[in-house]
């Protein structure tokens, strides 16, 4: 298993399918597991894919509509029940106060676990502590308070083995090189610089329920992997306006222009029976990695990048 992967609870927009279960995300980052949107039916989805509540570390909800967040309640409970060892931390837009609080106690249960709430009463940077990357929350355009998320890993550097034993650096003197950035070495100064190549951290980027607008792409702007809702066709552009969403043919060239390297299409509407057609959109606008959601894919994360930014 990766361990770096998306694993699709579901793909359906506001109403779900035979075949595609209301939204849901878990996001594996090495010890990190970030539930996104969590919809109805998200526990029973878990069970299918094999994966445990355990895993999650933090939830983070884009906005207060029914197929992204009425699972929160099983979640929770589920995750008293199972008495999660380490705190759950949640995100959530601040307007929507009292949806969270309302699904949070949605029955009686016993509470053993600690759920720190984060909510988001602006975009910007969020509390992210102890994760291995930055969150951030950027604004999007729907009918209800919505933001999309942005996880970024910082950058490190990729040490040169042929540098190294050019310049004499072996043994646990590699170590203190790392952590000092300097070192004394056979009476001459050897940097870190000297032996290593940038290594660019990975980028991953979660876009739900919104028209097109600058939240959009300040999201998806060279993210590593965009997961990005597709609720519509071109031919239904005029509903996607509507109603607050996009469609594949959108998401595709905001992949294209925002230079993203892995595109995930989902949250579909219940009208389109084959998504063959929103493959065949996106490609049109994007020639980078497309993946089409299927519940219960586990979508891995693109290879990292080497310091000279090719992978």
């Amino acid at each position: 298993m990766s361990q770096r992967e998306l694993v699709v609870l579901g793909t359906a927009s506001q109403v779900p399918t035979k075949v595609r279960n209301h939204n849901g995300y878990l996001l594996r980052w090495g010890p990190e597991g970030v539930l996104f949107d969590p919809g109805e039916g998200t526990q029973r989805q878990m069970t299918y894919a094999g994966v445990s509540v355990t895993d999650i570390t933090r939830i983070a909800i884009t906005h207060f509509h029914g197929d992204h967040s009425l699972g929160l309640p099983g979640i929770v409970q589920r995750i008293n029940l199972d008495k999660v060892p380490h705190p759950v931390h949640a995100y959530y837009p601040a307007s929507g106060e009292m949806y969270f609080e309302r699904l949070c106690n949605a029955t009686a249960f016993r509470r053993n676990v600690e759920l720190h709430p984060h909510p988001i009463a602006a975009a910007g940077p969020l509390d992210a502590p102890d994760a291995p990357f930055a969150m951030a929350a950027v604004q999007l355009s729907h009918p209800v308070d919505t933001f999309g998320y942005r996880l970024t890993e910082p950058g490190s550097r990729r040490l040169l083995p042929e540098r190294l034993r050019a310049l004499g650096v072996h043994g646990p003197d590699i170590g203190r090189l790392q952590e000092r950035g300097a070192l004394e070495i056979d009476g001459r100064t050897v940097t870190l610089a000297e032996v290593s190549t940038p290594r660019p951290g990975q980028s991953f980027a979660f876009v739900m329920d919104t028209r097109l607008c600058d939240g959009v792409y300040e999201l998806a702007a060279g993210a590593d992997m965009l997961v990005i809702e597709a609720t519509f066709l071109d031919a239904d552009a005029h509903l996607a306006e509507e109603y607050g969403h996009l469609t594949a043919a959108q998401a595709a060239r905001v992949a294209a222009e925002a230079g993203v390297r892995k595109l995930v299409l989902t949250h579909f509407s219940q009208r389109y029976q084959s998504l063959d057609p929103h493959l065949e959109e996106a490609e049109k606008h994007f020639s980078g990695e497309i993946v089409v959601a299927k519940d219960l894919d586990r979508i891995p994360l693109p290879p990292r990048r080497s310091g000279s930014g090719e992978v």
